[in-house]
């Protein structure tokens, strides 16, 4: 068992995946500190010095009432959509370096020396 999970763990697929996750994870919290320092200030700004993490609704009376952070949700939404943006753009750079591959004429194959020889045969049977 021991020999299959590392026969498992050592595939290229799943190496790669985890390479991924990893990298996603780093990438997740750039576009979070993107999102909440560099963005959302000028956009709070624009709607008259909010910041969307302190929107809330009181749902009780009192210092201990549980609140509906709909500000936390609008920044969560905002990450989603820069990442899907910036992961649409990935996919798309990929798959227009593919598409390139594609195009790209296929050279066609030289001929075994038996067609070469045969080729200089008729060659020369057409001169004489």
């Amino acid at each position: 068992m021991l020999k299959e999970f590392k026969d498992f763990a050592m595939r290229g697929n799943v190496v790669d995946m985890a390479v991924g996750i990893i990298i996603g994870a780093a990438f997740g919290k750039i576009v979070s500190s993107l999102v909440s320092d560099v963005l959302m200030p000028p956009i709070g700004v624009v709607m008259g010095s909010v910041s969307f993490s302190d929107l809330h609704v009181a749902l009780g009376e009192g210092e201990g009432a549980a609140t509906l952070n709909y500000g936390m949700f609008i920044d969560q939404v905002i990450n989603f959509l820069i990442v899907a943006l910036a992961v649409f753009f990935l996919i798309k750079a990929i798959n227009s370096l593919k598409k390139k591959e594609e195009e790209k004429p296929a050279e066609p194959p030289k001929p075994s020396a038996e067609e070469t020889l045969l080729t200089e045969i008729r060659d020369l049977l057409a001169k004489n």
